[in-house]
């Protein structure tokens, strides 16, 4: 027996699959883009790139996520389309940003990819500039799309006048690549002159006027179609900060929204390292600084009164920086010319709703990292008097860099949450080592679960109910609220049976009840960058979406669907024990058994159905009373792990079938045509012979032809059979949701 771990919760559920894991593919095909060449554009032009992606094949619909962005199949000289090529034009308007591109294909909506679009002059390299003989020209003030060959280093060249800024900017990881770059600035001669093997940025002051060189590589000289970089050069005006790419949005980021702007902005006024330069504020506030020196230590005094509660919240990590904020709080007291500091809090870090994984796989947690190195959090002030707040980075203790920058906002107690998704993830087979990108690509019949975590703000403990707006018609979700006091909830999303191919923008967003009013929050969708089959060997990289695509497949439906036998209200007296029917359709072979779990607010842990393999129907029993659940509206769904054996591409075998049985009958009217014309010929008298012998070498070449397509059609329908023999393959099934209602007993 095969033990499943299920990451849902903080209780494990241990589930079984009565099948070798050998030769078992994790999850059903999903349509994934992988890579876009070039990886952005100028706004206002109009460009051709190239595409490539995981079953996404025949797909001629190319997508973002602003409608500044348009694409459409280019079209061969027979007016046909060009696989995986597209012409793409971007508003003169479009935002200089990062936005998503997926594909719509027959399986839905493709995982995002981002692409960016800039005010810059584009290039895309097309040739080797692995030497320095080679080196390609650039001039400032454009960006070049390339891609690092391994085991090798890229060449450029650019002209400089001395004392001229220049900023050399090459974006990788900002942009879904898995280059982690290494940048070196070098005379003309290639003798290096600044290098910086962090983050892919150089400000370069050229100190003569001539010619330079940019080398470009990999941290580690890895390479290919999957380590691409855009490598921008910008003159970077004296006194303001140097331009930078737009980058993706870590997971982290999305529990910082903007401060109240009613709040006084304050500079934080450098130097402020120690007593004497000390800046004086008044509370409540916010503070923008930069940790821009080494050992930065930013002091702030305030004067408070006995019964406060402040609210700390610093961003910089959340701002995509790699610091990490500490902050200490402590109280003044002096006498006479002696003054002793007390300590009175210290916050560092915001901690992650949930546990995350610790290995880097996706099944003692999940590898999406809610959490943050910033801050949040609260003082209490014990006594009336003077405080002193410092605030530094644990990161920055030997290096200056005014681009560290950070916000800092000291209020009063305004409770709020954020919200954050991603497709749960499962251990489908012992050793499982795979972290996959799940686009929200549903066949008919299916049931995904995401779960919701919530970072709560400023003490706010109240229930958080779950919904999407703006779902097509055919797909249809159900939010289990993330309960008072918890941070984790689930959103189910459905596609009917009979739901016809579909694509739509939808919004996940989650409401509660704040000081006596409802606040509506929109919830941020997150996906791992690349689909990680072995993360022993690759590290998952997730990042927060654009937007929230939703899609179902016209093609193909769910092996397995699972839904409530009446779908009504199940209603149940507090204390009680429900009994649900449970409706199966079962739509291919399965392998071993099926062993459902409940899932759900307050719900999970019920004891496990059984499911035999084809069984129709099975019931659930749910114990009210021992899993002491209150009286009220609740929403359950059913999960667990199976393993099915699923027939890729059938669509393409009945198609080759089909035709193979038309090409057979053109064959056998070719055959009949030919044989009778011939006998004809052979009977025929002396002035009628030349004109039959004519008729029958005509029918015997049409004869020829059918022949050759029937043996090109049998091999067709060989190859569509090799692509569609049952394969074991495990995935997650969830039943559709069921809504439940619990009414108090009678006293």
């Amino acid at each position: 027996m095969r033990t499943l771990c299920s990451l849902l919760g903080t209780n494990v559920a241990l589930l079984t699959v009565a099948t070798c894991a050998l030769g078992q593919t994790v999850g059903l095909p999903t349509p994934r883009l992988l890579t876009v060449t070039p990886m952005g554009g100028q706004a206002g032009t109009e460009f051709e790139i190239t595409v490539t992606g995981e079953n996404v094949e025949d797909s001629q619909e190319l997508l973002f996520s602003t409608p500044h962005i348009a694409a459409k199949p280019k079209l061969g000289a027979d007016g046909k389309a060009v696989p995986n090529k597209f012409v793409v034009a971007i508003a003169a308007d479009a935002p200089t940003s990062i936005h998503d591109a997926r594909m719509m294909t027959r399986l839905g909506v493709s995982s995002a990819r981002a692409f960016s679009v800039s005010k810059l002059t584009e290039v895309t390299r097309t040739q080797p500039n692995t030497t320095l003989a080679s080196a390609l020209p650039l001039a400032i003030g454009s960006v070049c799309n390339a891609t690092i060959t391994s085991r090798a280093v890229d060449y450029y060249a650019f002209e400089a006048k001395a004392g001229q800024r220049v900023a050399i900017d090459c974006a990788a990881v900002g942009i879904d690549s898995k280059l982690v770059p290494v940048l070196i600035v070098a005379d003309s001669k290639g003798r290096d002159l600044v290098a910086n093997r962090v983050d892919g940025f150089i400000e370069f002051t050229p100190p003569a006027t001539g010619s330079y060189i940019i080398k470009v590589h990999g941290l580690t000289f890895q390479g290919g179609s999957e380590y691409f970089y855009r490598l921008a050069l910008s003159e970077s005006p004296s006194g303001q900060p140097a331009p930078r790419q737009a980058a993706t949005r870590r997971v982290s980021s999305f529990s910082w929204t903007a401060a109240d702007a009613s709040l006084p902005i304050l500079d934080e006024g450098e130097p402020s390292n120690d007593r004497a330069g000390t800046k004086k504020i008044s509370l409540p506030c916010r503070i923008d600084g930069a940790f821009a020196k080494a050992a930065d230590v930013d002091t702030f005094e305030f004067q408070a009164t006995k019964g406060e509660v402040w609210w700390i919240e610093v961003a910089s990590e959340r701002l995509g920086l790699s610091t990490d904020p500490f902050l200490l709080v402590q109280q003044v007291v002096r006498d006479g010319d002696q003054e002793k500091l007390v300590d009175v809090a210290e916050l560092n870090d915001i901690p992650s709703p949930m546990k995350i994984s610790s290995n880097g796989y996706s099944y003692d947690g999940p590898v999406y990292d809610a959490g943050s190195a910033d801050v949040l959090g609260k003082i209490e002030i014990k006594e009336d008097g003077t405080y002193r707040l410092q605030l530094r980075d644990l990161f920055g203790g030997t290096r200056n860099d005014p681009r560290n920058i950070y916000t800092l906002v000291i209020r009063r107690a305004a409770p709020d949450f954020s919200l954050v998704a991603w497709a749960i993830h499962m251990e489908l087979r012992n050793g499982d080592r795979a972290a996959l990108s799940k686009p929200i690509a549903l066949r008919g019949g299916t049931t995904v679960a995401f779960e919701v975590v919530a970072i709560r703000k400023d003490g706010f403990d109240g229930d958080i109910e779950l919904a999407m707006e703006g779902l097509p018609r055919g797909i249809n979700a159900c939010g289990l609220r993330i309960p008072a006091g918890k941070n984790r909830g689930i959103l189910l999303i459905s596609s009917e049976q009979d739901a016809a191919s579909v694509h739509a923008t939808a919004k996940i967003v989650g409401s509660a009840l704040i000081n006596k009013e409802y606040r509506a929050r929109t919830c941020f969708l997150a996906s791992t960058v690349w689909p990680v089959r072995d993360a022993s060997q690759e590290i998952p990289n997730p990042r927060l979406l654009a937007d929230v695509p939703v899609s179902v497949s016209g093609s193909e439906a769910a092996p397995l669907t699972i839904l409530a036998k009446e779908n009504k209200l199940w209603e149940a007296t507090e204390g009680d024990t429900l009994k649900i029917p449970l409706k199966l359709n079962w739509r291919c072979e399965f392998s071993g058994a099926v062993r459902l779990k409940t899932l759900g607010d307050s719900f999970e842990g019920t004891k496990i159905i059984d499911v035999p393999l084809s069984a129709p129907e099975v019931e659930a029993v749910i114990d009210l009373a021992a899993m002491k659940i209150k009286p009220g509206d609740h929403a359950i769904a059913f999960y667990g792990g199976a393993v099915a054996k699923y027939r890729h591409k059938l669509h393409e075998l009945n198609a080759a079938q089909e035709h193979l049985k038309l090409v057979t009958e053109r064959l056998a009217a070719a055959t009949e045509t030919s044989k009778h014309l011939a006998d004809e010929a052979a009977a025929a008298t002396s002035d009628k012979r030349q004109e039959l012998a004519a008729a029958a070498l005509q029918a015997a070449e049409a004869l020829k032809t059918a022949e050759n397509e029937k043996l090109a059609a049998n091999q067709r329908v060989q190859a569509a059979t090799d692509v569609a023999q049952p394969k074991d393959l495990v995935d997650i099934v969830v039943s559709e949701p069921i809504r439940l209602r619990v009414n108090p007993r009678s006293k």
